[in-house]
C-alpha cells in the first residue's frame, strides 16, 4: 500500500477549525477532496510534516500553531492604498472595490500577494495584507483518501502567465486593474 512521501499525489478530506471553540473555517468533503503533490511546496510545511507516512484510510487530527502556519497578525500589514490603483477607464471601480473583497496584488518587484479591503475612504482604500488566518492556530481533522505516484503533468503544472482576473467569490465580473507595473484582480491567475 502507498504511503505519503515526496512526489506522491495525495487526496484527503478534512475539516479545518480555529479558536478555542473550534470554529469551522473550511470543510472539504470526500466528494471534492483536497488534492496535492506532497513535497512540492503546495502545502504548509507544518501540514506536510503531520501528513507524512500516512496511507489511504488513515485518519488524522493535529494542530498547527499560528507561528508554523500563517504567522501572527501584524497591524503594520494594514495599509492605505491610493484609490488610483483601482481605476478602470479613469474612474474608481466602486462596483468591485468593497469592504470584504480580496484582491490579488502585484508589487513593483513582481511579488504577488492578497489584500482584503477593510474600508474605502475619500482619498484611499484601507487594506489588510495579513493572511485571513494570521494569528490563528489551525486544527485539522480528516482522512487520507488516496496516495499514488504523481504524473509528470501533476509534478509540473502550467505556470500562470499574464495578469490576474476572475474572482474568488464568483461575483466580480472578471475585472482587473493594471497600474505602474502592478495589477490587482479579484481572483486567481488564468
Amino acid at each position: 500500500m502507498e504511503f505519503i512521501k515526496n512526489g506522491k499525489y495525495v487526496e484527503a478530506s478534512y475539516v479545518l477549525t480555529v479558536g478555542e471553540e473550534d470554529e469551522v473555517m473550511e470543510s472539504v468533503p470526500k466528494e471534492r477532496p483536497l488534492a496535492f503533490i506532497f513535497g512540492n511546496g503546495q502545502m504548509l510545511e507544518s501540514f506536510e510534516k503531520n501528513m507524512k507516512g500516512l496511507k489511504p484510510g488513515d485518519s488524522f487530527d493535529f494542530r498547527i500553531p499560528c507561528e508554523e502556519a500563517f504567522g501572527k497578525y501584524e497591524e503594520s500589514r494594514v495599509q492605505e492604498v491610493a484609490k488610483e490603483i483601482f481605476f478602470v477607464n479613469g474612474e474608481f471601480d466602486k462596483e468591485h472595490v468593497l469592504p470584504g473583497r480580496t484582491f490579488q496584488m502585484v508589487n513593483s518587484d513582481g511579488d504577488r500577494f492578497n489584500g482584503s479591503v477593510l474600508e474605502v475612504k475619500d482619498e484611499c482604500v484601507i487594506m489588510d495584507f495579513n493572511h485571513p488566518l494570521a494569528g490563528e492556530d489551525l486544527h485539522f481533522t480528516g482522512e487520507v483518501l488516496l496516495v499514488r505516484d504523481a504524473t509528470a503533468e501533476e509534478m509540473n503544472p502550467p505556470h500562470c502567465g499574464g495578469c490576474c482576473s476572475g474572482c474568488h467569490d464568483g461575483d466580480c465580473g472578471g475585472s482587473h486593474h493594471e497600474h505602474e507595473g502592478g495589477c490587482c484582480g479579484s481572483g486567481c491567475c488564468e
